[in-house]
C-alpha cells in the first residue's frame, strides 16, 4: 500500500495534448485574421500578439509534458512516442509564429494570393491535426482508429495540397516579380508556410504509428 503510494501518478498527457493542440488552431487562426488584416497595421500588431500568446502557452504546455514524462511512472503509451508526439506539435506552433515574425522582419508589403491559400491549407491542417489528437486517447476503438487514420490521411492530402501552391507560387515568383527583396521575402514566406503542413503531417504519422500499435 505505502509502495502504491509512492509511485507518481499517471498524468493525463491525453488532456496535455489536446490541449496544445487547441493553442496551434488558436495561433493558425490568428495568423489567419493577420494574413486577412494585413493592411490595417493595429489590427496586424494585435493579431500578431495573438499568435505569440498562443505559442507561449503552448510552449508551457510542452514544459509541462516533458516533466511529467521524468515523474510518471507508469505512461498510457510509450514514452518516445510521448515525447516525440508533444515535440512535433510544438514544431508547429513555433512554424506558425516564425511566419508572423518573418514577415514583420522582413516588411512584407501586401499579401498575395499564394500566402492566402498556403495560409488557408495550414489552417485547414491545424484543425485537422487537433481532430486526430482528440482521438488517440481511444484508438483501442476499431471505429475511433478508423477515424483517426482517415484525419491523418486528409492531413496528408492537405500537406500535398500545400506542396502544389508553394511549387506554383514559386514558379510565378521568380517568373514574374522584377525585385530581388521581393522574391527573397516571399520566398522565405512561402517555404515557412509549407513546412507547417510538413510538420502537420510528421504529427501526423506518430499518430498512424500510435495507432496501429495500440488499435
Amino acid at each position: 500500500m505505502l509502495f502504491g503510494k509512492l509511485l507518481p501518478r499517471e498524468a493525463n498527457f491525453f488532456v496535455m495534448f489536446n490541449q496544445h493542440a487547441s493553442c496551434i488552431v488558436e495561433a493558425a487562426h490568428a495568423f489567419s485574421r493577420l494574413v486577412s488584416n494585413y493592411s490595417d497595421v493595429q489590427k496586424r500588431e494585435s493579431f500578431n500578439r495573438e499568435v505569440d500568446n498562443a505559442e507561449h502557452a503552448a510552449d508551457r504546455i510542452t514544459q509541462e509534458v516533458n516533466r511529467a514524462l521524468h515523474k510518471t511512472f507508469i505512461t498510457p503509451i510509450d514514452r518516445d512516442q510521448i515525447h516525440q508526439l508533444i515535440n512535433t506539435m510544438d514544431d508547429v506552433a513555433d512554424l506558425i509564429q516564425d511566419s508572423a515574425e518573418t514577415m514583420a522582419l522582413y516588411d512584407v508589403r501586401h499579401m498575395t494570393d499564394d500566402i492566402v491559400r498556403l495560409t488557408d491549407l495550414s489552417v485547414k491542417c491545424c484543425e485537422r491535426l487537433k481532430d486526430a489528437v482528440a482521438l488517440i486517447e481511444k484508438v483501442s476503438d476499431a471505429a475511433t482508429a478508423e477515424a483517426a487514420l482517415k484525419t491523418c490521411e486528409e492531413i496528408d492530402k492537405l500537406e500535398s495540397d500545400a506542396d502544389r501552391v508553394m511549387r506554383s507560387a514559386m514558379s510565378r515568383l521568380f517568373r514574374e516579380e522584377p525585385d530581388v527583396r521581393e522574391i527573397i521575402k516571399l520566398k522565405a514566406v512561402y517555404e515557412l508556410l509549407e513546412t507547417i503542413t510538413d510538420k502537420c503531417e510528421d504529427v501526423a504519422n506518430l499518430i498512424e504509428g500510435i495507432v496501429l500499435e495500440h488499435s
